[in-house]
């Protein structure tokens, strides 16, 4: 069998014929790992390998790759180190555009914080497991997170009773705007301003954000935002570079090493 590499994705269509134990309507669970460590990148993708509930679907290195995984890829889950994406920007707009995926967190050091865990539950993840954890703990969080929320036991201390808009109902990416731009001073007409839009349009923003977040007034959703992850003190990141056209090459082993 050939294999396929898009832009630093190796892509393996049909890695086997396998009856699915946990597959959606009998076939095996779709499986990307974004992830900046090649040896950890090849052992989970071993493993996925070896289940025969899961399907490889492909594997990537940096972040920007994942937009092509999600564009270009048939895949139920995607496995995403967390140090790639510390503000969950990038799972937020790939949830946005696929609401049906379901994203799994690998939760390394630098991420370990409640501020991090709120801010990913809020764009969109359904399992959160440390990057560390056992490949069979892994695994398993793939499996859960079909179904459901899922946690593993040693990030459970990092998760706060958040507000009920945190919960299930986050905020559209131009109500994070607002929100940011209410946490960095700005007046209405200064966001206006900013954002090159009305000051009605801006206070309807505000309306509908206060409303989610549950918030007495803009200061009190500043809080919020600092307290559920949804602002975080560190600075600003680029947004996400344009994805060059897709490059497709033969390619002999399921797994991209850079």
């Amino acid at each position: 069998m050939t294999d396929q590499v898009t832009s630093g994705v190796a892509v393996r269509p049909t890695l086997r014929a396998v009856p699915a134990r946990g597959g959606p309507m009998g076939r095996p669970i779709g499986v990307a790992i974004v992830d900046e460590m090649p040896l950890f990148r090849e052992g989970l993708s071993v493993r996925v390998l070896r289940d025969p509930a899961m399907r490889l679907a492909g594997v990537a290195p940096t972040a920007n790759p994942a937009v092509l995984l999600r564009d270009r890829l048939a895949i139920d889950v995607l496995v995403l180190d967390a140090v790639l994406d510390p503000r969950a920007r990038l799972l937020r707009r790939l949830i946005e555009a696929n609401p049906r995926l379901t994203v799994v967190v690998l939760v390394r050091e630098p991420c370990r914080t409640s501020h991090f865990v709120a801010a990913a539950q809020a764009a969109g993840a359904r399992g959160l497991v440390p990057h560390a954890a056992p490949p069979d703990r892994i695994l398993e969080a793939i499996r859960r997170s079909r179904t459901g929320p899922y946690v593993d036991p040693a990030l459970a201390e990092l998760v706060v009773d958040p507000s009920p808009a945190t919960a299930g109902r986050p905020l559209s990416r131009r109500e994070d705007e607002v929100l940011r731009l209410i946490a960095d001073g700005y007046s209405n007409q200064g966001i206006a301003d900013a954002l090159v839009v009305s000051v009605e349009t801006i206070r309807t923003h505000i309306k509908s954000l206060l409303r989610k977040l549950a918030a007495r007034d803009r200061a009190h959703a500043v809080s919020i935002g600092y307290r559920t992850g949804l602002l975080s003190l560190e600075p600003p990141e680029p947004d996400d570079v344009a994805i060059p056209q897709a490059r497709v090459d033969s390619y002999s082993s399921p797994v991209v090493m850079n």
